[in-house]
């Protein structure tokens, strides 16, 4: 099945924090905020929403369509895609912008902060999911505001089931706006923090938006995941990692565990099991697309998990 991944391609400067953020912002001066942070750990990384889904998509043996736009500086992005076998049909390139990129700090609990400047993102309504014909699911994940809403839309439009992933997109849309991207989704991912916004912003609880589609995933890191579907509540448990490294792109795995699960009709469920299995994979490894199990290793990881297997 063809799957359209659309996102972001981006770069990602990755740097380590070795204390906690909390200790270094007083709650009480935050209108005056000036904090600095050493990081004598940085790194830059091949990343982007629908990169990171693709690279996973691909790790289980699928043939992703990744739909995004780039800028000038791409070359060394668009030779890795070509490594990996990824086709990258619809990635659209303007010279006159920079790839997506951002800028990320991490603390030893795994907290994040991150600056991103979108550049060629901002056009990703440029793509069109109709010059993908040949697709039978997708995502619409983090992307350029109109590209979301217009990519949402589209899929919709089209009868094709999709998965809505706003993300870090989230601050981007009204209330009302992310109700009416949610009920035209089949399936919607968020994690705990981004539930707690799109309830806030939507007047809503997540039990709520969950009647108007067919499941709602939240993520919960150490905790595992919660799928809400037909009326139901089920916990899944997170998958013990080999090391917590790096939680960058451990949502991206998530989601492409999903996708997986959802192209073979496997219930969601065992869907979220293998999401599961994936983000733990991914955060024993440093940056999003840098951990390579082999097909059956994750399969093994899979059965020795939760009794399935691909």
């Amino acid at each position: 099945m063809t799957i359209l991944v659309c996102g972001s391609l981006a770069y990602d400067t990755i740097m380590v924090f070795q204390d906690q953020f909390r200790n270094h912002i007083l709650p009480d001066q935050i209108h005056i905020l000036n904090v600095a942070f050493l990081v004598p750990d940085l790194r830059r990384e091949f990343g982007g929403t629908a990169g990171n889904i693709g690279y996973n998509l691909k790790l289980l043996g699928e043939e992703p369509r990744i739909m995004a736009t780039v800028g000038h500086d791409f070359d060394p992005y668009e030779r890795r895609l070509d490594h990996l076998g990824l086709s990258r049909g619809h990635v659209k390139r303007l010279d006159d912008q920079f790839t997506a990129q951002a800028f990320i700090t991490t603390d030893v609990d795994d907290n994040q902060i991150t600056a991103f400047h979108p550049g060629a993102m901002s056009f990703a309504h440029l793509n069109r999911v109709a010059d993908a014909p040949d697709a039978k699911l997708g995502i619409v994940s983090p992307d350029g505001r109109q590209g979301m809403i217009e990519h949402a839309r589209d899929f919709a439009s089209a009868g094709i089931p999709y998965v809505f992933d706003p993300g870090q997109g989230l601050p981007m849309f009204s209330g009302p706006e992310l109700l009416g991207l949610v009920a035209e989704a089949t399936a919607l991912t968020v994690n705990d923090y981004e539930a707690r916004v799109l309830e806030q912003k939507t007047g809503r609880s997540i039990a709520q938006i969950a009647a108007t589609v067919d499941a709602v995933v939240v993520t919960r890191g150490g905790e595992g995941a919660t799928v809400i579907a037909a009326g139901e509540e089920v916990r899944v448990a997170a998958v013990k990692p080999d090391a917590l490294v790096d939680p960058t792109g451990c949502g991206d795995a998530f989601r492409a565990g999903l996708l997986y699960g959802m192209a073979r009709e496997w219930g969601w469920t065992r869907s979220v099991q293998l999401a599961c299995v994936m983000g733990s994979i991914k955060i024993a490894h440093r940056g999003g697309q840098n951990h390579r199990p082999t097909r059956e290793a994750v399969s093994k990881r899979l059965r020795d998990s939760f009794g399935q297997t691909l």
